[in-house]
């Protein structure tokens, strides 16, 4: 018994090891890194999205990653995606807005004109301009959910800078939805201090890590209807 333990430990291990090993070959290979963010997307999805977004999990990164379908209908949701992300760029050129998998990771800091103070919660004024021009675009292509996170610099406790990074997704959530962009569409992920970007030892590395992150995914209609034009 002891040595089929053994054996299926070693079985295990080493199918892990190739499936990690097809996955970044397909991921850094030179076709890979040289397509539009398109193929980009359908090619991540069919190697594996659902393993690469297991081993970076827990952010909006890993999740738009494990969610790709891959194939035909992912390169559909890709070139949709494509076309959203351009606009948001337009519209917000000093938010770093990145396509990932077949989705949309748009990270919102202290140059993005959508920031929050030191403990605070509050939208400011450019802050709720900004966030007026993307959810023109969220209303234009309504087939998405949408993700958002909340974080917060390492300043004070840990237990309340957890509650901080809420109310900071929840701000920016109930400020889309007040703009019309539909409520069924959010989920809200509160992270605190446990996720910087930046190093929080100087107080610029702090501003920047007072910050909420959107991720964009195609929601399950969407799906459909591409699966359905790839068929």
């Amino acid at each position: 018994m002891i040595l089929l333990y053994k054996q299926k430990s070693r079985n295990k291990f080493f199918s892990t090891l190739l499936a990690l090993f097809i996955v970044f070959n397909i991921i850094g290979c030179k076709a890979v890194q040289n397509s539009n963010k398109t193929q980009r997307g359908a090619a991540i999805g069919v190697a594996g999205g659902a393993l690469v977004g297991g081993l970076i999990g827990g952010n909006i990164t890993g999740a738009l990653i494990g969610a790709a379908i891959g194939g035909g209908a992912g390169a559909l949701i890709g070139k949709s995606m494509d076309k959203q992300a351009d606009k948001i760029e337009e519209v917000l050129p000093s938010a770093e807005v990145k396509r990932v998998g077949e989705g949309i990771q748009i990270i919102f800091d202290d140059k993005s004109g959508v920031n929050f103070e030191f403990d605070s919660s509050e939208l400011t004024a450019e802050s709720k301009s900004n966030l007026d021009a993307v959810a023109e675009i969220f209303i234009e292509f309504p087939d998405t959910n949408l993700m958002v996170e909340g974080h917060t610099d390492n300043v004070g406790n840990d237990v309340y800078n957890q509650k901080l990074s809420k109310r900071r997704a929840d701000a920016v959530v109930s400020y889309l939805e007040s703009k019309g962009v539909n409520s069924s569409r959010f989920s809200v992920f509160a992270f605190g201090e446990t996720k910087p970007r930046f190093e929080n030892e100087t107080k610029e590395g702090q501003a920047k890590n007072r910050r909420v992150e959107i991720g964009v995914s195609a929601n399950e209609e969407m799906i459909k209807d591409a699966q359905a034009k790839a068929n």
